[in-house]
């Protein structure tokens, strides 16, 4: 019996079924470790031969040791085995490992995005008081940076932290400016609060 011919439309639904793009799940990574070469490309390695894709990150050597941040977007069938690879890297001593399932950021599109710049001679309690100001505005963090280092003609501790601010459209942000300005009064540090799209508009004309 000859075989029943394909219609052209099957032939095209079974190429877009080849070349359809698998589901992708996004996977969030903390790793730390003592700090040694190598530790990037042990963690990369797993992360390729699951087929995922490093999206974004964070990473620095702290006090000796070498810590971050990762975003990773793998095939949703391969999150088991890549976790169990990365569990691996834990049991070598190499990295500690933690991997999470990303939650959904909800949207946005109405938030404020503002970008806070301080200074000043290091003290105790400089982001326990900035931090509490901003949650009581339900502003969130979206990155924060700090380091401390000797300044260049006294040789006194500076203190430095860059953040990036998200203020929902409930909030007042001339109230939450006029808040961490009195925090920065009383602290005795300089601190500059700028919307992102006017740094973006004054960078954009230099």
């Amino acid at each position: 019996m000859a075989p029943t011919p394909r219609s052209e439309d099957q032939t095209r639904g079974r190429r877009r079924e080849a070349w359809q793009t698998p589901v992708m799940a996004t996977l969030v990574l903390t790793v730390i470790g003592d700090d040694r070469a190598g530790l990037v490309d042990a963690l990369a390695g797993p992360i390729a031969r699951h087929g995922g894709n490093w999206d974004r990150s964070h990473m620095a050597r702290l006090a000796g040791k070498f810590a971050g941040i990762v975003v990773v977007s793998v095939p949703d069938e391969r999150t088991d085995d890549l976790t169990a690879e990365l569990d691996t890297l834990t049991a070598q001593g190499l990295l500690d490992v933690t991997v999470a399932i990303a939650a959904n950021d909800g949207p946005t599109d109405h938030d404020d995005v503002l970008e806070l710049r301080l200074i000043g001679q290091d003290r105790p309690g400089i982001i326990r008081e900035i931090a509490g100001a901003l949650a009581q505005r339900n502003v969130s963090i979206e990155e924060l940076e700090t380091s401390a280092s000797s300044a260049p003609m006294s040789g006194e501790l500076l203190f430095e932290a860059t953040a990036t601010l998200r203020v929902p459209a409930s909030a007042d942000p001339a109230g939450l400016r006029a808040a961490l300005e009195a925090i920065a009064n009383e602290l005795m540090v300089d601190l500059d609060v700028t919307d992102r799209r006017d740094a973006g508009q004054r960078n954009a004309r230099r």
